[in-house]
């Protein structure tokens, strides 16, 4: 395939209407996982999964039956399915986020599904109240089409440097709060106590890490970026010599090395730039943090 066609161009000002839309819509029915799944360590339980044509909720127990909510961005439509058979769907088109928030709650109560979620965005700038939000209305579907085909193309990617740890490591999975992609390795190690941070920073950070994902941008970092970061960050890791050479550490903002996607699609190796950034990260971080190598990944062959 096209290179052009496998990494496609992710402007964000062309697409951030639709990217803020589609970020409220996905907090919905993330909200609807924290409402029928057991809370996992590090909140895995609310996150979504990379299908080929979208993204899916785990499958959530609603007691005698179980219910899976599915992003088709072939079809452009949110799927519920039942356990019971039922299956209702949900266009995703230009509409407002009140719109979609109501026709959302008409659709589980056509399925006799009634969660309780808290109707308020998390982890975004000025949230709107769903119900309220006339603001946010932006559907582009070969937007978002090129933004899943990116997706697609990085996750072999991803899955690949996974297969190398040995130790305790997370799926290459979706956060809604953020709209990011995250793979995640611990050292086994409790992590410094965060008492001022909130339940979810605790949670999340309760352990050493070593992150790496992808995010479409804004704020600090405008446009689309992979990132990787340590927590606790050790001393020496803003300095340590990573590749590509367009990576670099983002001192004034999030304070964790990025490479911005547009490096990575332009490369003529994109996979091989995207790679040696995993890599070369992960290693300065682990080792600038004493993890115990030797045990925690998978040897190489001579």
């Amino acid at each position: 395939m096209n290179t052009e066609l496998r990494w496609p161009p992710l402007v964000l000002s062309e697409w951030q209407d639709t990217y803020d839309t589609l970020h409220m819509w996905t907090q919905m029915v993330g909200k609807v996982c924290l409402a029928y799944t057991p809370k996992q360590n590090h909140y895995w339980n609310i996150a979504f999964h990379l299908t080929p044509i979208g993204l899916t909720t785990p499958t959530l127990n609603l007691g005698e039956r179980s219910l899976a909510m599915t992003f088709d961005f072939v079809d452009h439509l949110l799927r519920f399915e039942v356990s019971d058979g039922r299956e209702v769907t949900l266009p995703l088109e230009p509409q407002t986020v009140a719109e979609f928030y109501s026709r959302f709650q008409d659709r589980l109560h056509r399925l006799d599904i009634s969660p309780k979620i808290w109707p308020m965005p998390v982890e975004f700038e000025h949230p709107i109240p769903f119900k309220q939000d006339t603001t946010h209305r932006s559907y582009d579907r070969a937007h978002v089409e090129a933004y899943w085909q990116a997706c697609l193309s990085m996750q072999p990617v991803f899955e690949e440097f996974r297969c190398g740890f040995l130790g305790k490591c997370s799926p290459l999975h979706f956060f809604w709060g953020g709209f990011d992609l995250a793979l995640t390795r611990f050292s086994g190690r409790r992590a410094p106590d965060r008492p001022d941070a909130d339940e979810v920073q605790r949670e999340s950070y309760s352990h050493e890490v070593i992150s790496h994902g992808f995010w479409p941008g804004g704020g600090f970092i405008p446009e689309a970026a992979f990132y990787a970061y340590s927590s606790p960050e050790p001393a020496g890791f803003s300095s340590a010599k990573v590749k590509p050479k367009a990576a670099f550490y983002d001192a004034k903002g999030f304070k964790e090395f990025i490479l911005p996607y547009e490096a990575v699609r332009t490369s003529p190796t994109p996979e091989a730039d995207l790679r040696a950034f995993f890599d070369t990260t992960y290693s300065a971080a682990a080792d600038l943090a004493g993890w115990n190598r030797a045990d925690l990944e998978r040897a190489v062959p001579a």
